[in-house]
């Protein structure tokens, strides 16, 4: 585990828990240098005094507050620390509230908080109340010069804090053409929720995080080692020719589309969820008989029993209808060959 990067403490009424905080989280991307592509060279930043142009050492930099265009105030460490002694150093439960109460989209870092010097008993004792409790305590932290909304949650034996967007940074979707459950054009029938249920349900397994990996991060590191085997790390590839552009046009028949997703992963509760009631299906049709089914005959095939007798019955009809000409053309012959037999005799 790295160092801790902020030291302070919970409080909430007068109880007071020391806590040192660790990074949760560990980010893995592609670290990709950019390189000038003339020499292959690495591709480097300064920091430069924009008066004179000259690189600053790292050792020389401050931090500063523009009050005015061009004029700043300087504030070092000591003089943030100063400003909210006790903002800077503690973790101020707020309220606590039910966990399912804070939408995810609220949440954003998490981190990892363990006791510090003493503090192992009631560290314990604020982990079991959260558990028995089922709640998560809302605070707030100041992290470096930031101070944030924030969740206390109960995570195995843990107790992580979880900072939390503001609601003014949220965004607001009302712009967004997000479709209404009463929508005309996205309606959803009652049998195309039933496929998409048994889907999910087909689909739906215990969580198990170990399972899911960053494989495209794999597959770009699987394509570097093969450039390096065969000698091309200087080779720029060039992207080939733009494919047609996929349209996007409507969905005609979205059963269907649920139809073939379910023959590739068969459903747990398939049966069940597709067992069509007369009073689930869509009303019929205008143009269909009264005398009709509930089921439309476009969407159910016919049985064999009538099909092979409706295919019977049109071979019979070809058959009558070919033998016709040839019922005539014989009774003409015969017509022709009589008087010739007559005068004969």
């Amino acid at each position: 585990m790295a160092r801790s990067m902020w030291k302070g403490a919970i409080s909430f009424g007068l109880v007071h828990i020391p806590v040192d905080m660790y990074p949760a989280v560990e980010t893995k991307g592609l670290d990709l240098t950019m390189l000038d592509r003339r020499d292959f060279s690495p591709v480097g930043f300064k920091r430069y005094n924009k008066g004179n142009g000259k690189e600053v050492v790292w050792d020389d930099i401050v931090k500063g507050y523009e009050y005015e265009d061009g004029e700043y105030v300087v504030l070092s460490d000591e003089d943030l620390r100063r400003a909210n002694p006790e903002a800077t150093q503690t973790i101020d439960i707020q309220a606590f509230v039910d966990a399912g109460d804070v939408p995810l989209i609220y949440y954003d870092q998490p981190y990892y908080l363990a006791p510090g010097k003493g503090g192992a008993k009631v560290y314990a004792l604020l982990r079991e109340t959260l558990r028995e409790a089922g709640k998560i305590g809302i605070a707030h932290v100041v992290i470096r010069v930031k101070q944030h909304l924030a969740a206390l949650i109960c995570v195995g034996d843990t107790i992580v804090l979880n900072t939390l967007r503001y609601p003014d940074e949220m965004r607001d979707a009302g712009e967004l053409k997000i479709p209404s459950p009463n929508s005309k054009t996205a309606a959803v029938t009652v049998k195309e929720l039933k496929m998409a249920m048994a889907l999910v349900e087909g689909m739906s397994e215990d969580w198990a995080p170990a399972q899911y990996h960053d494989s495209y991060r794999e597959d770009v590191l699987a394509l570097v080692k093969k450039k390096i085997k065969a000698k091309e790390t200087k080779t720029i590839t060039q992207p080939e020719p733009e494919k047609e552009k996929r349209t996007t046009g409507k969905v005609i028949d979205l059963v269907a589309l649920l139809q073939a997703s379910l023959g590739k992963k068969p459903a747990k509760a398939a049966p069940e969820a597709l067992d069509d009631d007369d009073d689930d299906d869509p009303p019929p049709r205008k143009s269909r008989k009264p005398a009709d089914d509930e089921d439309s005959e476009d969407d159910q095939p016919l049985p064999r029993a009538r099909k092979a007798a409706a295919t019977s019955g049109a071979r019979a009809t070809a058959a009558k209808a070919a033998a016709k000409p040839a019922a005539k053309k014989a009774a003409a012959k015969s017509a022709t060959k009589a008087p010739a037999r007559k005068k004969a005799a």
